[in-house]
């Protein structure tokens, strides 16, 4: 049998009128910025193994030995390389996700823009040109939706229905909501629909959406605060043992303490993974 090929999607797709358009769904980061959060993680997470196994092999007078530099050198090592593994295709993630709640502000704001357009009596085609216009007053050049407006108008001085550059956008846009709008305008669009009461409704389901997904952050912003504060817990403690009590802190390095560290660290791990996942509520 022959086996199937991934799929790797682009970062970036061309539009009818060859402009570069951004697929929201892919985030590909520059090999300078990845060493760079791959080199944060790893010192991070050498600092935290040299902590929690520094000083393992010592003798009987507690004593290094050549096996206590090894591993001192070693154990780091791999908890690090471990943590930039991990960490940088998890900070990708929250870069399309920060990314997409961006789009997501900014696509509201362009459906009240153009709702207030389409009620003033311009037609559709028009409406995206004034939108663009009120919208380039209120964010940077390079905002997500300007580009997006940029496409779309494009396309309107091209000759290219606009139906399927919403279309194109609702694809590209990693936001079921934003996919929803092109789809249901892009049928209206074309069967004589009134575009300028979807709009609106699609405006109001929107924002009373984001309204909801704001409340529930509000009421989770505390324990997210309290699971950072946990994150942190564990280390500063061993840190304090460990500066404070050295007789103390010699029973992390037997094998009884390994263990136990072991043991807390993997049951650590996987409860903030879990917390994690409770916190992530989505509407």
């Amino acid at each position: 049998m022959k086996k199937k090929e991934k799929i790797i999607e682009p970062e970036y797709y061309l539009s009818a009128t060859n402009i570069p358009t951004l697929n929201y769904k892919v985030y590909r980061m520059k090999p300078l910025e990845k060493i760079l959060y791959f080199l944060i993680a790893f010192v991070a997470g050498a600092a935290v193994g040299y902590l929690f196994y520094g000083g393992i092999g010592v003798d009987e007078f507690g004593e290094p030995t050549k096996l206590t530099w090894v591993l001192n050198i070693t154990i780091p090592t791999i908890v690090g390389s471990v943590a930039g593994y991990f960490f940088v295709p998890m900070r990708v993630e929250a870069i399309i996700e920060k990314r997409s709640k961006e789009l997501n502000g900014q696509f509201r704001d362009m459906l009240d823009s153009l709702t207030t357009s389409l009620g003033a009596g311009k037609n559709v085609n028009d409406s995206f040109v004034s939108v663009y216009e009120d919208l380039k007053v209120q964010y940077d050049e390079d905002a997500y939706i300007l580009k997006e407006l940029e496409v779309v108008i494009s396309g309107i001085h091209n000759n290219i229905a606009i139906e399927d550059v919403l279309e194109d956008f609702g694809r590209r846009s990693n936001n079921d909501d934003i996919l929803s709008f092109a789809n249901v305008f892009k049928i209206s669009y074309r069967k004589g629909g009134n575009i300028k009461d979807i709009i609106r409704n699609t405006h109001s389901i929107l924002s009373d959406k984001m309204e909801i997904s704001e409340d529930i952050e509000t009421l989770v912003t505390s324990n997210k605060m309290e699971q950072n504060i946990m994150v942190v817990m564990p280390i500063a403690l061993i840190g304090v043992i460990k500066m404070m009590s050295p007789e103390f802190a010699a029973n992390f390095v037997t094998t009884t303490g390994i263990i136990s560290t072991t043991v807390s660290i993997v049951i650590f791990v996987a409860a903030y993974f879990i917390g994690k996942a409770v916190l992530n509520i989505k509407i």
